[in-house]
């Protein structure tokens, strides 16, 4: 189970252009020894729906034996040419994500980047 817990990325979007995301929680079934939940971030164009990415992701994890709990969504642009990142808006179906939580998952991944977030815009 541990492996299986750490092959989940804590973020996985596109990696240029604006798109929905959503905001994850993921728990472990059973208590097991160490974290028993975390936060991901999953962010494509493809997605016309945040209920489209939130979907294809639980399954795929909870095939891992873990559970999802979608928190929130929102937009994000991400400019790979001037390594700026900005998230904004929120999801009609899951209500608007935490996005300094999203911000700060994505400034782990994305260290030389300039991440900003805001409620504003949709």
């Amino acid at each position: 189970m541990g492996e299986a817990w750490k092959s989940i990325p804590t973020v996985l979007i596109d990696s240029e252009g604006i798109f929905k995301y959503v905001l994850i929680k993921v728990h472990k079934k059973e208590e097991d020894a160490g974290e028993s939940e975390k936060m991901i971030v999953r962010g494509f164009k493809w997605g016309a729906y945040h209920a489209d990415i939130y979907e294809e992701t639980q399954e795929k994890i909870e095939k891992l034996g873990f559970e999802t709990e979608c928190v929130g969504g929102g937009r994000i642009e991400h400019n790979p040419n001037e390594k700026k990142l900005k998230v904004y808006g929120y999801s009609q179906g899951y209500g608007r994500a935490d996005h300094e939580i999203t911000s700060d998952l994505i400034k782990k991944e994305y260290p030389d980047y300039n991440v900003s977030w805001s409620n504003d815009g949709y």
